[in-house]
């Protein structure tokens, strides 16, 4: 069955976009469709990154017409959205969305999104998602504690109320990694029942909080209103990735050594695109520790 590959992206990562998209050419195989989902300004840029297996989706297909970009007073290079129905939202907050409405959208059986900063260094067939019908999930059993370094318990807490589900209970599973795989039917089911229970559109519903993830709401809701249904679940992750600037030391070597720490079955790296760590030596790196990958540029 077809394959959508997302990547929500806006033009500061066009460069770790580019990279991403020239090593799914080279290593993703079988049937499969490339979409970025990129701000209106910025479509023009990204189009230089469109192809027969690559399609460009400018973010207003995607997005309520009642958010509004404007300027962020604080940093006016960045843009905050203002809503009629919550607090303004962050460039983070609408990656999420445009995510979600496009699982909707979709017209592949499978989805598979991905961060602008992953790269990846191994053949993989998406086709491997699908077992019996069913569909890989992301777990990591116990993952979310009280001392979690992110906002994962705000999250639970934000999926209980959307999905009339919990209370949560600690430590609870997470779903959250750099390339997640979804259903599309199963994430049409979710955005239906977000709207059957809070009795509005699903993203007015979403923004009425700022702390929320994609990711566990569609974990959470396949795990605990759909019962696993449609889904074989694993606590292997795709990527093997750097989340906080002190998992990478030493420069260059502490990249290496990351670089080598790929398990046997990870596809690909990934290091968060605030973590400053210059491009050009993750791709040197890259390419002297997986040779088959020959990235241009």
């Amino acid at each position: 069955m077809a394959t959508a590959l997302m990547t929500a992206s806006y033009a500061p990562d066009y460069e770790r976009c580019r990279i991403l998209c020239d090593s799914l050419d080279r290593h993703m195989q079988g049937d499969w469709h490339h979409y970025l989902l990129v701000d209106s300004g910025d479509v023009a840029l990204f189009s230089a990154l469109a192809g027969p297996r690559r399609t460009v989706i400018d973010q207003r297909a995607l997005l309520p017409w009642w958010l509004r970009a404007v300027p962020d007073p604080r940093k006016p290079k960045r843009k905050i959205w203002l809503s009629p129905f919550g607090k303004p939202l962050r460039g983070w907050h609408i990656q999420q969305m445009m995510k979600l409405d496009f699982s909707r959208q979709a017209q592949e059986a499978a989805i598979i999104a991905i961060d602008s900063d992953v790269i990846l260094v191994r053949d993989y067939d998406p086709a491997a998602l699908w077992r019996d019908g069913r569909l890989r999930l992301y777990r990591q059993p116990n993952e979310i504690v009280p001392t979690i370094r992110s906002d994962h318990v705000a999250w639970l807490a934000h999926s209980d109320r959307l999905l009339d589900i919990g209370p949560f209970r600690l430590p609870a599973a997470g779903h959250i990694d750099s390339m997640v795989s979804w259903r599309a039917d199963t994430a049409r089911a979710l955005l239906a029942r977000i709207e059957e229970v809070n009795g509005c559109s699903w993203p007015r519903a979403l923004t009425r909080a700022r702390a929320f993830s994609e990711y566990m709401l569609y974990g959470r809701f396949a795990e605990e209103v759909q019962g696993g249904e449609g889904h074989w679940a694993t606590d292997r992750s795709f990527c093997h990735v750097v989340w906080f600037a002190d998992q990478l030391t030493d420069g260059p070597d502490g990249l290496r050594r990351f670089v080598r720490g790929l398990a046997d079955d990870q596809i690909a790296v990934g290091i968060q695109s605030f973590i400053e760590c210059p491009l050009e030596d993750v791709i040197r790196i890259v390419r002297e520790e997986a040779p088959a990958l020959a990235l241009t540029g």
